[in-house]
């Protein structure tokens, strides 16, 4: 895979975690209609990003200082994409939501979103887009220090985490406004459907490309 259909799948991968209201956007529009005020629907999609944003750097950021060991590099892939396709099988076969993130109070939305994307598994299906993004095979680990390999790839976790919660935000963002000025809740029981299958077969073909590309 080239670089940039690497970066295109960040792109999208956040676009489709947005779409998905099991990320969070109806709370956004829940939480303007509760205090009937605009604003309030910013706020919260803003706190919806920043939980979203911290758990991709709570996947990523090890991730980045592992890629230093490089003689691992084609078993950190294949470790990495097996996980992804299992976690991808068990959300196919159970269909189960975890109970601990009904616990969560409403009023804290960044921290419900950081959990969310971690159970989900949104955060980990970056991590086989991420390693093809570092292209360790390509690196000569005598010929670069350990600290500067960590410090472009720490850069890029940054990168791909702002890029893909932007994509996430986007297109979140954009159908929660687009329900709380003109659809009104009636599209939300009426007019969408269950992603849930569709979120599991993404995780499968992300980690079965990651095993392949390993391979």
């Amino acid at each position: 895979m080239t670089t940039a259909a690497l970066w295109l799948a960040v792109v999208l991968s956040g676009l489709y975690h947005g779409a998905n209201p099991g990320m969070g956007w109806p709370l956004a529009v829940s939480s303007s209609l509760m205090e009937r005020r605009q604003g309030a629907l910013f706020t919260a999609l803003g706190a919806l990003a920043l939980g979203h944003f911290l758990a991709m750097l709570a996947i990523l950021l090890p991730l980045s200082a592992m890629t230093a060991l490089i003689a691992y590099e084609r078993e950190l892939r294949l470790a990495t994409g097996g996980i992804v396709l299992l976690w991808g099988c068990w959300i196919l076969i159970t269909r189960k939501h975890p109970r601990f993130l009904a616990r969560v109070p409403p009023s804290r939305l960044a921290l419900w979103s950081f959990l969310v994307a971690l159970a989900h598994g949104a955060a980990l299906m970056l991590v086989p887009i991420y390693l093809g993004l570092c292209k360790l095979d390509e690196l000569d680990s005598g010929h670069l220090a350990a600290s500067e390999l960590m410090a472009r790839n720490a850069g890029l976790t940054l990168a791909v985490a702002l890029l893909h919660t932007g994509a996430m935000l986007l297109a979140g963002g954009t159908i929660a406004f687009a329900v709380y000025r003109w659809l009104g809740l009636r599209f939300l029981s009426k007019g969408w459907f269950d992603l849930e299958i569709l979120w599991a077969l993404s995780l499968i073909l992300v980690g079965g490309l990651g095993l392949y590309s390993a391979l």
